[in-house]
This record gives structure tokens, sequence and C-alpha cells, in this order.
């Protein structure tokens, strides 16, 4: 999300806004675009470069798209019941409205109306159902939508769809933001790369990760106003600015620091900041057996990083120094808990208490997969060697970490795309069952407190409870979360509307024309 729908996208919305959006609303659109200059124009053709690896390629919308660049064409296509948003954070999309039950289990999305797949033919019900259940029953089905059974997604009627979830859940519409991509009901796996989606585009061609999209005329969610999209793989973020410094592309997507310090000179050319956009942690595998497996030796972890020089140096500071709690966008985050400050004294003294070894050396695992994480883990090593603790820097190509590493290894780095949510990265990958639970963490009261919050409607009780879940994973969990990075995004000057969401909100399109 390498398990791409998980990780960019999410978050959170409090409880009583969420329950706030029961009420009907228009299919969302991207929130907060970049300012245009007057009213949008129609027509013309947006040239957009995205991250991607041939060896990477998927086509199915159930699947785990590495690929920023096969995510795009995806979520053009398909249609999410609800997306990310800017206030409220969760908005309607192929849900027009949703509305709990009293205890706060039982859910009911009402599908938008004038909803039809590409071939004309409307979206029912059953199509939502057999979609959910579908991708609850993916590898990774029960992270995307966590305490859902697959027979407890259901149809009432032809327009409305049933979730039941085990717990009370007064968050459960965000986890319907980015994984829940609707296909016609029944359709083959063979079929997948011509399955006519709802989206506001349609697919014209795809070869070897790169596609054009065509507009459709007749999506349920107002004006698309571009006639076409060219999306263009690129398989690395220079590769990408060079191609729009040279004028090949309109759009170079989350490219990076370095892409955005040598534009900024240029006049003919827009960076657009996303704050928050990106988190990428060090993971401590927590079980036993694990090096990390001792919640002091994780703190001494933290401790030993230097917070500001990560900033500065690895993302030349575009981004800000975090406090190992993920989820830093959420309204209720806990800014009142003491940040965490370099202390190699007292890192050393915990590392001494626990009996952790310093005469071994440490592989801390990495890949390129995005701009910055390579280099967060030779700056860490660095860092580490101050504490007299010995850390070798091993790069994997993506594919074998994904397969290998990640959810196993005892130290590596990782990565995700949205931040607007402690309960997201709470019950996707902290508490016990979570099926990306990376640093294999147990911990009973953290799980009791997440169920606690999620439980609650009331806003003031659900934000006592939040902060209470905060504090546990600040103190114990295997994360060690530096940094948040700025998504950094470069457009020619005539491309307005982009949207300026953190995470997987860039790919709402829809609005985006040409000046």
């Amino acid at each position: 999300m390498n398990r791409r729908q998980v990780l960019w996208s999410g978050g959170a919305l409090g409880a009583a806004a969420l329950l706030a959006a029961c009420s009907s609303g228009e299919a969302g659109t991207a929130d907060d675009p970049a300012a245009g200059d007057g009213k949008p124009k129609s027509g013309g053709t947006l040239r957009v470069g995205a991250l991607g690896r041939a060896g990477a390629i998927t086509r199915d919308p159930h699947g785990s798209q590495a690929n920023e660049s096969d995510y795009l064409v995806i979520a053009l296509v398909y249609d999410t019941l609800t997306t990310p948003g800017a206030k409220p954070n969760t908005r309607p999309r192929l849900a027009a409205s949703w509305e709990p039950s009293a205890d706060l289990r039982t859910w009911k999305f009402k599908i938008a109306k004038g909803a039809v797949f590409h071939d004309g033919s409307p979206v029912t019900a059953d199509d939502v159902v057999w979609s959910l259940r579908r991708l609850r029953n993916t590898p990774s089905g029960a992270s995307r939508l966590p305490g859902i059974k697959p027979e407890n997604i259901t149809a009432e009627g032809t327009d409305t769809v049933v979730l039941v979830s085990d717990h009370a859940n007064a968050e459960l519409p965000l986890l319907t933001r980015l994984t829940t991509f609707v296909l016609k009901k029944d359709t083959a796996d063979g079929a997948l790369e011509k399955a006519p989606g709802t989206g506001p585009f349609k697919l014209d061609w795809y070869r070897g990760g790169n596609a054009r999209l065509v507009r459709n005329d007749t999506w349920y969610g107002g004006t698309v106003h571009l006639d076409a999209i060219e999306v263009t793989m690129f398989e690395t973020p220079q590769a990408m600015a060079n191609a729009l410094l040279a004028g090949q592309i309109d759009v170079a997507s989350n490219v990076g620091a370095v892409a955005a310090r040598t534009a900024e000179a240029r006049k003919d050319v827009q960076v657009l900041r996303r704050p928050n956009d990106m988190a990428m942690p060090i993971v401590m595998r927590t079980a036993a057996g694990s090096p990390f497996a001792d919640p002091r030796v994780r703190e001494a972890m933290r401790l030993i990083v230097d917070r500001e020089a990560m900033v500065k140096q690895v993302l030349s500071g575009y981004g800000t120094v975090s406090n190992d709690i993920m989820g830093t966008g959420d309204p209720n985050f806990a800014k009142d808990i003491p940040q965490r400050a370099r202390d190699l004294a007292k890192a050393g003294k915990l590392l001494a208490e626990a009996g952790f070894d310093l005469s071994r050396t440490y592989d801390l695992v990495t890949t390129e997969d995005i701009p910055g994480l390579a280099e967060s883990a030779t700056l860490f090593a660095n860092q580490a060697r101050e504490a007299g603790v010995k850390v070798r820097v091993v790069k994997q190509e993506s594919g074998a970490f994904w397969d290998k590493t990640w959810k196993s290894g005892d130290f590596y780095t990782t990565y995700w795309g949205t931040n607007d949510s402690v309960v997201f990265f709470a019950s996707k990958t902290m508490v016990t069952e979570a099926a990306t639970n990376e640093a294999a963490w147990s911990d009973k009261e953290f799980d009791a407190s997440y169920l606690k919050v999620v439980g609650t409607a009331d806003e003031t009780a659900r934000a006592a409870a939040l902060k209470e879940l905060q504090r546990i994973e600040y103190d114990r969990s295997g994360y060690l979360l530096w940094g948040m990075a700025d998504g950094i995004d470069l457009a020619a000057a005539k491309v307005q509307g982009l949207p300026r969401l953190a995470g997987y909100g860039r790919v709402q399109l829809e609005g985006v024309w040409l000046r």
C-alpha cells in the first residue's frame, strides 16, 4: 500500500463529523485545489508522470498497487464508496450518503443516483456487495475492511449496501475511502483489463504502465473538464522531473525535494507542496526473538535519532519533525505529548539495562521506492554509531523487500502516504489482529483503547480516549517516526485546479483544467 492501496490513503474523520456526514451529498471531488486563473475551461489533454516499475505492474483494482502510476489509472477509472476530503475529510463518492445503527455496528450506504458503469449499465447494490466481498477475500482484505466479514456485506434493495462490523465503529466510513473500487458483479479475473468502471475517466488504452484515459461524459459526480489524461510511468523521480522541465509532461507527481529545489527558480513551473504527506518510519519488530523486543531498546532507538538533522538533510527542509505517533494530521492529534529529543546518555543507559548487544551489527533494510527513504536509513545509521550502535544499511529491490522483509524483518524502513488519522494507522498496523501489523506488536491495553475510541460517538469522550491511545503508541509501539515529508508535485504553469490533499487525495483529477 508493497500493499500500496493500504498505504497511500485512508484517514479519519471525528466520529461526530462522520455521523453528520450521514446526510446525503454530492459525489466528492478534490477539496482545496490549487488556485486557478478565472473560470475553469473545458478541453485539452493533461500529461501526468507517476512513479512505477515495469516488474510491479498490476491491473487489478483490488490487488496491491506497488506503482503510483497504476493506482492513478485505477482511481480515475473506478470509484470507491467514499474519498478523502479536506473538511470533512471523508466525502461521498459512489456512496451518496451513509447512516449507522444506534450501536454503531451496522452501517447503510446509499448508492449515488445516476451512477452507471462506462458501458451504460446502472450500478446496483449487488455490484457493490460483490466488489466488497472480492476485496475482503484478497490476502490483505482483513486490513482493508477490518472488523467486517464477507458474509456481513449485504444488499438491501437495489441501491443500499449494508456493512455489519464485529464491534462498534463510529469511523467505519473512513475505511471505504481507499480500496473499495466497484466492478460489475461477476467480472472474471481474466477480464479485468477491460472491465468498465464508474469513474470520471474511461480507459482508452494501456501499454506497459502507460495509459490514456478519456472523459466520461455520463459521470454522476459532476463536470469533468479535461478531454483526456495521459499517464506516463517513470522509474525515478529525476527522470520524471527532467521530463517536466523539458515540456514532455505537464505534471510530475510526488517528485521529491531535490526536484523541487531545481524547479523553484523556474517561472514556468509550479511547485506544489502538500504538508503531512509522507511518513517514512523505521520499524522495529516487537515479537519475541527480535533484538528490539524489549521496549527499552525501542525507546533507546527513538532517543538516538537526531530528528532535526533528518528533516534538514533527508528532506532538504521540505518537512517537519515528528514524535513517533502515526497520523500527524489528525484533528485530535495529541500535541501536548512531550516532543522527544535526542538524548544519547539516556539511550545508552536503556540499552545497558536491556542487555542490548553492542558488539553485534544490525541490518537496517530499506528500498529506493520513494525519494529520501534510503537516505533516511543511511543517516540514521550514522547517528546510531555515535551511540555505539552499529547499523548496516541493506538496500533491497522493491519486490524482494515487500515479499521477504515487510512485516517479518527485525529492522526496516517503510512509508505511508496519508496521515490524517491516528485511528487509521491503529486499525491497519498496530492492533494485534491487524493484517498489516508491520512491527508484530501485540499490546492488550492498546487494543482495548482502540476499541474504546472507535466505539465512542461523543466527540469529547472520543478525544480523551484518542489521547490515551496515542500515549500508549508513543511509549511502546514498534515505530520510530522521526519526521513527515511534504508531498511535492511539479506542474506546468497552464495546469489549474490540482488537488492539494495529502496522500492519494491527489489522484482526484476530475477538477483539473488547462489554462
